[in-house]
């Protein structure tokens, strides 16, 4: 388990700068990106975007050297008090062992994003102790429904409000005493799979993991989940919330089979476990996805189907040094 007290970054405020980062794939949605662009303006929001230079494979936003200079520069930005990825793709781990996690650890700042921002945000917390936040991307903002996009806001305002049982959450597994706490790690189901055996692999003994994923068929999600359970990963958590597995589209009834699948399929890999197992938490690449503090302390409570969050065990940006 990361050793250093997670230190909180500080709230935004109107008027606030936010720099927008290409960390992984280009965009592909440009009246998406656009739309997340007028989101945050209406969040009395200033913005500070560097256009990259479309270098490197088409499948990256540019080439290495450029999407770290990016990051770093706009990080190492006295004004920008926030960084949003534009979106995932793929890209983010090829950037990680060039990431200057001292000048990261000196400004501490929220870095939002999901999906491949799964590797910097959790290898960033593991590295520097900066609690990230596991949320919307610029070409996802507008489209996030009501109760995601106030969650958001929240968060990135300081405000972490028990977030109690929303509709569809099935808890799998109450665990031995129905309560339960631990620092919240996790994102992407895929992503994850690869920090394995990385340097940025996320400590997950003792901690609350969530995993989400996309457009993966049903062998692959088996694959990677009994990798992990293989690796041991699942055997000493504190907790497990399953987010939406979806197959690349809304079909609410091939989502909902899918999901079942998953749920049967991680009960299988920890039967001789005795933690919490929750189902159908709103997190994914759904319209629902509730932006979560990677870090935090939290607690899952199998009773009434709440998770808390405890800020108060972060320490303040004024506080760190």
């Amino acid at each position: 388990m990361n050793q250093q007290q997670p230190i909180l970054p500080p709230p935004l405020q109107s008027g606030d700068t936010i720099g927008i980062i290409h960390p992984a794939g280009p965009i592909r949605d440009a009246a998406a990106f656009e739309q997340g662009m007028r989101v945050l303006r209406e969040l009395d929001l200033e913005i500070r975007h560097y256009s990259p230079d479309n270098s490197g494979p088409n499948y990256l936003a540019a080439n290495d050297r450029h999407r770290l200079w990016e990051l770093h520069h706009v990080w190492a930005d006295d004004e920008v008090k926030a960084l949003i990825a534009a979106r995932g793709g793929y890209g983010c781990l090829r950037i990680m062992a060039g990431l200057d996690m001292n000048l990261l650890r000196s400004k501490p700042k929220w870095l939002i994003g999901f999906s491949d921002l799964s590797v910097l945000l959790n290898g960033i917390f593991q590295k520097t102790g900066i609690v990230t936040l596991h949320g919307p991307m610029v070409t996802t903002l507008a489209r996030s429904d009501r109760p995601s996009f106030q969650r958001f806001k929240e968060a990135v305002s300081g405000e972490f409000h028990p977030c109690p049982a929303p509709a569809g959450l099935e808890i799998l597994r109450a665990g031995g005493a129905g309560i339960s706490q631990g620092q919240l790690v996790g994102g992407n189901l895929t992503t994850l799979t690869h920090l394995v055996g990385t340097p940025w692999q996320p400590e997950v003994d003792g901690n609350i993991l969530f995993i989400e994923d996309t457009t993966e068929p049903k062998y692959k999600l088996d694959r990677m989940l009994t990798h992990l359970a293989c690796c041991g990963l699942l055997d000493n958590l504190s907790g497990l919330i399953l987010g939406t597995f979806d197959p690349g589209h809304d079909d609410r009834l091939e989502i909902i089979r899918l999901n079942e699948e998953v749920w049967t399929r991680v009960l299988e890999l920890t039967e001789a476990a005795d933690y919490p197992i929750w189902g159908g938490f709103p997190i994914g690449h759904q319209q629902k996805n509730i932006a979560l503090p990677i870090g935090m302390e939290a607690v899952m409570n199998s009773i009434t189907g709440r998770l808390e969050f405890l800020p108060h065990t972060c320490r303040h940006c004024e506080q760190v040094g």
